[in-house]
């Protein structure tokens, strides 16, 4: 299974410790993890994931590698911009959202919009039932995060 990680590319300590072990859990379980590839909780669930030898992908906005976060294992270069955030949406078969601001809050949006699963922790909620389906799930730690990703993606 293929879980994306979405969250600001700068975030206090808090979230990125919530983000580091999100993507420790997410290797743990065998799945790829997939994320923007950059800094922030990216960063710290990339780290996460290759700390129990788990496969990383980051999806870059730039047109090069050079950003690149040091814990990926596969570095893609779009030179998109934040267009990106539909290709990340769209690799993951179920999203663990943590924290985030307005890309965050797109890619959100963008997994809903293409009936992948968004489970959060400490994100937008998109529960006040303006949305199709469950909107973002709250989970409460990164283990039931993960947990609920592999539930609802099947």
């Amino acid at each position: 299974m293929y879980i994306a990680v979405i969250g600001a590319a700068e975030c206090e300590s808090g979230l990125s410790d919530i983000a580091y072990k999100v993507g420790w859990e997410i290797g743990r379980r065998g799945h790829v993890l997939v994320c923007g590839g950059l800094g922030g909780v990216m960063d710290a669930a990339a780290h996460g994931a290759h700390d129990v030898g788990g496969l990383v992908v980051g999806i870059l906005p730039g047109p090069d590698r050079s950003p690149a976060g040091k814990w990926l294992t596969v570095a893609i270069p779009t030179d998109m911009g934040h267009a990106r955030n539909a290709l990340v949406a769209r690799a993951g078969d179920a999203l663990v959202a943590v924290g985030g601001g307005f890309g965050t809050l797109s890619e959100i949006a963008l997994a809903l919009k293409m009936g992948r699963p968004v489970v959060g922790l400490e994100t937008w909620g998109l529960d006040e039932g303006r949305v199709e389906g469950p909107g973002v799930v709250k989970a409460a730690t990164p283990e039931e995060a993960v947990r609920l990703a592999e539930e609802l993606a099947g």
